[in-house]
């Protein structure tokens, strides 16, 4: 198996060779994609990457993140002002996974992989994808729905900064302190007058793709976060999910401990 690598100094360049030519996948971390190199993947002939400056860049400001998709879950960890996604970025791997794998390509990974695109769902991120006839944006929910569809080469991701204690994770593993996600869960809870306004809540491992847990985030709205607001949003937790039987636990036991586990997130009760 012979397998090319070209080299592009401009994204630009490089999204338009992944998209024109056969075979061509882009390289960011390798985390998914020199695996599936070593493993002979056939339908793999050409590995294209990228030295654009822009790609790993890294932008906080009071209001909005800005995440070139190059950016590592390592150098994520080192950006103080960024406090708020590093037990995400934790949930990454061991340390030489996190200095490889990328921000962007968490986005693409199966599940139960992808924790940090389960944080970036509840967000609400946009993503940015790079062309060979310019750039277009759309918000992540859109490229997780199709994102098995084509190849995209995904440039920067943004969203605006969450403020105070509003942003909330929690990732379930059997296997501590590394093992695979039985679940991940991602929340962003904006208070008004002490009642919720406006939840955004994701999923990881609970579907094909992160996703939304919009019956819950309905049911948290105008609620206080006590035992007494959350009861709803816990009863209907799992509607809308569909997650699969795997090594990792079988989707019985996930619907079964999801309300268990999103109480506590909602409670903030720590999670390891």
């Amino acid at each position: 198996m012979t397998v090319a690598v070209k080299t592009f100094a401009r994204l630009a360049d490089a999204a338009s060779a992944v998209s024109t030519e056969r075979g061509a996948r882009f390289l960011a971390g390798g985390t998914l994609l020199m695996r599936a190199v070593n493993e002979a993947d056939p339908s793999i002939e050409t590995i294209v990457r990228s030295t654009d400056p822009a790609f790993v860049h890294v932008a906080v400001s009071s209001a909005r993140v800005e995440l070139g998709a190059g950016a590592t879950m390592a150098a994520i960890l080192a950006e103080r002002e960024l406090s708020f996604l590093h037990r995400v970025a934790r949930a990454v791997g061991g340390p030489a996974v996190r200095e490889a794998a990328t921000v962007g390509g968490n986005l693409f990974a199966p599940s139960p992989y992808g924790d940090f695109a389960v944080a970036l769902l509840a967000l609400d991120a946009t993503v940015t994808l790079a062309g060979g006839y310019g750039q277009r944006e759309l918000p992540l929910d859109e490229l997780l729905a199709g994102r098995e569809r084509g190849a995209s080469l995904v440039s920067k991701i943004a969203f605006r900064r969450p403020p105070g204690e509003t942003f909330r994770f929690a990732t379930v593993t059997r296997v501590h302190p590394k093992g695979l996600s039985v679940l991940s869960i991602a929340a962003l809870l904006p208070l008004t007058n002490a009642r919720i306004a406006g939840a955004r809540i994701a999923y990881g491992a609970m579907g094909h793709t992160p996703l939304r847990a919009k019956a819950a985030e309905r049911a948290l709205e105008g609620r206080a976060l006590d035992a007494a607001g959350i009861a709803p949003a816990l009863a209907v937790a799992a509607d809308g999910t569909s997650p699969r039987d795997d090594a990792i636990a079988s989707a019985w036991w996930r619907r079964e401990i999801l309300p268990v586990h999103l109480r506590r997130l909602l409670l903030g009760v720590d999670q390891v």
